[in-house]
């Protein structure tokens, strides 16, 4: 009989032996002689040997003995065998600590989410075993997927709680099947007229709504809904398009939509889109600083600035909110290009003087030098004080530089900008060339959250006295509402002729469904859980349902102080990707997307923070 046929796993099919001889019985006998005491002598030395017992004990008991010797180091007598063990052990510890998480994580997780992460293994191992470096059709790198903690939460323990929660989801719904009913695959949806609406930020790209929700109807479970967004993602969304964008909007919306939905789900399709629209976002860098432009047509790469910002300027706000989105597209695509940019901003900004340490909304990308000294925590200075902080809290506070400018930036703010009224309502001004106008815009009023986030990293002798401003400002933009009919906040307000936050002009009187306030209350809620926070949330809920929601969807409206809605017909993508993603978390338990392995960006898509070099996986997105 042929060697192949006794030893079928060593022989190659269709060829023949290389020996040309068959073996006799007695030449067998010897041969599975051999073979059974070479068997033998394995299974004994795992029994018998002297550190056999120490082997099984890290395995399977952890005993105390092994992990001493692995903290103490080894023996000075024996030290090159002593620390072999001592670094075998612990790796087998920390293999079966990790199968344990996994094991734990594994039975959380939807049956869907388990089929993608058996697909995803699958293409590992794949790609491991054709050689290519891991590279995939689009030359990404394999990326390990980890989804990190708090992605879905629980039901609320309270009944009230669990009740209001729950609204904000039936909101969510009646919202999102209106724009899928009367208007899917367009930005935007005019929910009176019951259309589609597409706003020419986002040039001829479509589906804002459905990229900016995607994350919303996760964290919601609404997961019939997010399947059908994911499958117009894959088969619709096209970034080939000859038109202008503003690679601001482009990229806290889609980049960061996109990015927010591939951590949360692990669906490669949301990976690829966000890097793919990266790329096509890298040409606003071409200018003599770095400064990125503003407008760039993303086929032609051409950039150039808004117009009427002082002189071709690039607007603080808009290259300053890129940070967060452009560090996670390094991590996932291996392209250092993304952080580089982002970076060298941070490079310019510092070679500069600041007016009293304030940071002006306009900057030239040609020169390089501040436009017009206008300063704002409002509109087109206010997100680029929030990623400061953000970036730091996202590099798992390892972002020092960060850290120093936001906290400089924040004390500049308080000793020029920041202001009390008479009845004591405090609140942050603009600056114009040295001038004060006592004016606070709604999308100031995010301020209140990010200080309260970042007071837990201030100077310990500032952290209450920061918790106390953001207390401050969310009262005072409460009261911004409470002070209309219709309980709905103005896009601005003032602290002048005798009134206190309340609009006078009638240009800033309009409401459309802005998030920042509900924000406010999402941040102070988590940090203090005082009641009134919900109370608050619970107002906003019942004013939206009252004066915004239509047969068609939700509406902003053109005067809040009106006795009754004039709506605009527009549902806003950031109502369904900030406004109702906020209330629900203010309803929800604190470990559903928790602080601390989460970072939201501008627009409210989560993007988990990048923990620092730990284990052999150096900067692992947990």
């Amino acid at each position: 009989m042929p060697v192949a046929t006794l030893l079928p796993f060593t022989a190659t099919p269709n060829r023949k032996s290389a020996s040309p001889t068959s073996f006799r019985l007695t030449e067998k006998f010897i041969l599975l002689l051999v073979f059974s005491a070479f068997i033998t002598l394995c299974f004994g030395a795992i029994f018998f040997l002297p550190d056999s017992s120490k082997l099984l004990s890290g395995v399977f008991f952890h005993s105390s003995a092994v992990e001493t010797n692995t903290r103490t180091g080894p023996d000075s007598s024996d030290s090159g065998s002593a620390g072999n063990d001592e670094r075998v052990l612990a790796k087998i510890r920390k293999d079966h600590e990790k199968a344990l998480i996994e094991a734990k994580d594994t039975l959380q997780k939807r049956p869907d989410e388990i089929k993608q992460d058996i697909i995803n293994e699958k293409e590992k191992v794949a790609k491991e075993s054709m050689g290519q470096g891991g590279n995939d059709g689009n030359n990404l790198p394999f990326v390990e997927y980890h989804r990190p903690p708090g992605t879905t939460g629980h039901e609320p323990l309270d009944p009230e709680t669990r009740e209001r929660r729950a609204k904000v989801k039936e909101m969510m719904k009646h919202a999102w099947d209106s724009y899928r009913r009367y208007a899917w695959g367009s930005n935007e949806l005019r929910p009176v007229s019951k259309q589609g609406h597409s706003s020419n930020l986002f040039g001829s790209i479509k589906g804002a709504t459905i990229v900016d929700a995607l994350d919303t109807l996760y964290i919601m479970e609404m997961f019939e809904e997010f399947d059908a967004a994911t499958d117009w993602v894959e088969k619709n969304l096209d970034f080939n398009v000859n038109a202008e964008v503003s690679v601001f909007e482009v990229n806290i919306r889609f980049v960061g939509g996109l990015l927010s939905a591939y951590y949360l789900s692990g669906k490669e399709v949301f990976r690829r889109k966000a890097v793919e629209l990266g790329e096509k976002l890298l040409p606003a860098f071409k200018t003599p600083t770095g400064i990125p432009w503003a407008l760039l047509n993303l086929k032609s790469g051409i950039g150039r600035n808004w117009p009427w910002a002082s002189g071709g300027s690039s607007i603080l706000a808009e290259y300053g909110t890129l940070h967060l989105e452009f560090m996670h597209l390094s991590k996932l695509s291996g392209n250092p290009d993304f952080a580089q940019k982002v970076m060298n901003i941070r490079k310019v900004l510092n070679r500069l003087d600041k007016p009293q340490g304030l940071y002006p909304n306009y900057l030239n990308p040609n020169s390089g030098q501040w436009g017009q000294h206008h300063v704002s925590v409002g509109g087109l200075g206010d997100s680029f004080y929030e990623y400061l902080l953000k970036a730091w809290l996202m590099s798992d506070k390892t972002d020092e530089e960060g850290k120093k400018m936001y906290y400089e930036a924040l004390q500049a703010i308080e000793t020029n900008l920041m202001r009390k009224s008479s009845s004591g309502l405090t609140y942050i001004a603009e600056w114009k060339g040295g001038l004060l106008e006592h004016k606070m815009g709604h999308l100031t009023c995010f301020a209140g959250g990010m200080i309260a986030l970042g007071a837990d990293g201030a100077p310990s002798d500032k952290t209450g006295h920061q918790m106390e401003q953001a207390a401050e400002i969310a009262r005072t933009c409460h009261e911004s509402y409470s002070r209309t009919a219709l309980k709905l906040g103005p896009e601005a307000f003032r602290f002048d002729g005798g009134v206190e936050a309340i609009a006078t002009r009638q240009n800033e009187k309009y409401f459309i469904l802005r998030p920042e306030v509900i924000e406010t209350y999402m941040y102070m809620w988590r940090f203090t859980h005082d009641p009134k926070y919900r109370e608050w949330g619970w107002e906003a809920i019942q004013a939206l349902e009252q004066q915004c929601k239509v047969e068609g969807g939700y509406s902003g409206i053109r005067d809040v102080y009106a006795s009754t809605p004039n709506h605009d017909d527009v549902q806003q993508s950031f109502y369904l990707a900030e406004t109702l993603k906020y209330l629900y978390l203010l309803f929800s338990d604190d470990d559903h997307l928790p602080f601390d392995h989460w970072v939201f960006n501008t627009e409210a898509h989560p993007l988990p923070v990048i923990k620092k070099d730990k284990t052999d996986r150096p900067n692992e997105v947990e």
